[in-house]
């Protein structure tokens, strides 16, 4: 289960009693609901919350990092794993990036495959459901009213594409300038900008990527060539690349982008 939905709606809670729930079931306790069939597991996995360990240097995403090598390491087919975000503590295209890398691995690696609630504010992720067909889709369902948001605490089929984050930066006191600033740069970046820098203007700045190959993706080549900077490739071929809105490019769409591209070169 992929589940994206505003902060402070409920994905963390939800996730959690679904582990307590489980390991409540399996010692034979009563659970909270008129009937239910539980799955028997062998380890509870859990990927949660933000901290640090400065005793042993780590930073709080070299912890987070450690816990989900530690649960890809050691999970089997009848685990259970919990992950509550991954990859935030990071750039967000590297972050993107691990999470969506872990997100194909626990489907299709052959030694896991295991149960797996996976909250995550990244909604890329959900296009996974497009072509792994044991991920699902859900969402926390909230409405808006005069631009406030109401929790439904009710879990739906589907995915969102809106985490509300400004509206809960609002609800904890931060100040109405730094708000509306807020409002002025997401309007910015859901336009393909970046965010308004000295004196409203935008700011352009080159970013280097990296489209990484699918590792469970059969029919993607073996050993795809890669392009060296050095060469002198036709001038369509750089308009192309030129063309491409990255900031608004998913990772499947960046390795479609990439294949239409090779494609022509060797056409040519």
């Amino acid at each position: 289960m992929l589940l994206t939905g505003p902060n402070m709606s409920g994905k963390s809670t939800y996730i959690r009693q679904a582990a307590i729930i489980t390991l409540m079931a399996q010692i034979g306790s009563f659970v909270p609901a008129s009937a239910a069939t539980m799955g028997l597991v062998d380890r509870i996995f859990t990927r949660i919350g933000l901290q640090d360990d400065l005793s042993s240097g780590h930073s709080t995403f070299m912890v987070e990092m450690v816990e989900t090598a530690a649960i890809l390491n050691h999970a089997t087919p009848r685990s259970l794993v919990i992950l509550d975000e991954i990859g935030r503590g990071t750039s967000t295209y590297d972050g993107l990036a691990i999470a969506w890398a872990v997100a194909e691995h626990f489907h299709s690696n052959p030694s896991l495959g295991c149960k797996t609630f996976f909250a995550t504010h990244y909604h890329e992720l959900t296009e996974l459901a497009d072509y792994l067909p044991q991920v699902k889709n859900f969402n926390v369902a909230v409405t808006e009213e005069e631009s406030e948001v109401i929790f439904l605490h009710q879990i739906l089929p589907g995915s969102t594409n809106r985490s509300y984050g400004i509206h809960v930066a609002r609800l904890a006191g931060l100040p109405h300038q730094v708000i509306q600033r807020a409002w002025e740069a997401l309007d910015q970046l859901e336009h393909g900008n970046n965010p308004p820098g000295k004196d409203g203007q935008i700011s352009h700045k080159k970013r280097s990527k990296r489209t990484v190959k699918a590792p469970y993706d059969e029919t993607a080549s073996q050993h795809s060539p890669q392009l060296s900077m050095f060469d002198s490739p036709k001038q369509y071929i750089l308009q192309d690349i030129l063309d491409i809105d990255i900031s608004n490019l998913t990772p499947l769409q960046a390795i479609n982008r990439l294949y239409e591209i090779q494609t022509k070169l060797k056409d040519k």
